[in-house]
């Protein structure tokens, strides 16, 4: 892998377009039709995704491409707040929907899911306003469940049930992807808790919560804007990857297909 990154973060900006197309078949006349609860957190993440694949931001040291308060982490984690929740919501609805003999474990994983995600929420701000690196790793694990949740309910499904090729292919897809994203995100948990020791996560190295240490850290959250576009400051390969795949590839194509084969 190149130790700049320039033209890939550059290149990052095309997934802007692929998440505008995606956005722009949801607005479609035949899209009315289909179910708000698929259709409306597909539109939050589209937007949303197309904003970060053009000014994309690492939370940890304020990491941007470029200097301005439209990259700064305070905004950019705001707006991925409504994102993450809102598609993980479209996930579990999609679990809901293909569960028509009502199995309640996998409605009980569903829900998981989305009280799951809002708890990562929590662990990534707290990390945010605080500086504890050891909070991203708990905010990793959460997300480890989550995807375990959804691989195993989709597999019970395409084992039980009989469904019509496009929501066969969910589950189908479902399933692909916790077969790779799994294996991955126990690399990526890995490289996390050796980012946070090196980077101070030790308990003596910390300094003493307090109100102030939060407002200085929300404060730098907007105005701290560390432009580069070193390698290593994009978490390396690993960063690239999962920046490729969540905001400009894999997850917006996932989202679209489950607007239009469960809708």
């Amino acid at each position: 892998m190149p130790a700049d990154y320039s033209a890939l973060l550059w290149l990052l900006k095309l997934g802007a377009l692929a998440n505008l197309y995606f956005l722009a078949e949801t607005l479609a006349p035949g899209a009315r039709d289909v179910d708000p609860h698929l259709v409306i957190p597909a539109q939050i993440f589209f937007v949303v995704s197309g904003y970060r694949c053009l000014f994309p931001n690492r939370y940890e040291n304020n990491i941007v491409l470029h200097d301005s308060a439209f990259s700064s982490t305070l905004v950019t984690r705001i707006l991925a707040t409504f994102s993450e929740v809102a598609y993980i919501y479209q996930f579990a609805h999609v679990l809901r929907l293909l569960n028509v003999e009502q199995v309640a474990w996998v409605d009980l994983l569903a829900s998981l899911m989305v009280v799951q995600v809002v708890v990562s929420q929590c662990f990534v701000w707290s990390a945010i306003l605080t500086g504890r690196l050891q909070l991203y790793v708990y905010e990793e694990i959460g997300w480890g469940v989550i995807f375990l949740a959804n691989t195993v309910a989709s597999g019970f499904l395409y084992a039980t049930l009989e469904l019509d090729a496009g929501r066969e292919w969910l589950l189908q897809l479902s399933l692909s992807f916790g077969l790779v994203y799994l294996p991955w995100q126990a690399i990526h948990l890995n490289a996390l808790r050796a980012n946070a020791r090196d980077g101070g996560g030790g308990q003596a190295e910390r300094p003493a919560l307090s109100r102030a240490l939060v407002r200085d850290h929300l404060i730098r959250s907007f105005r701290e804007r560390n432009r580069s576009t070193e390698a290593a400051a994009w978490g390396g390969w690993i960063g690239l990857v999962w920046m490729t795949a969540y905001w400009a590839v894999l997850i917006p194509l996932w989202v679209h297909v489950v607007v239009r084969a469960a809708g």
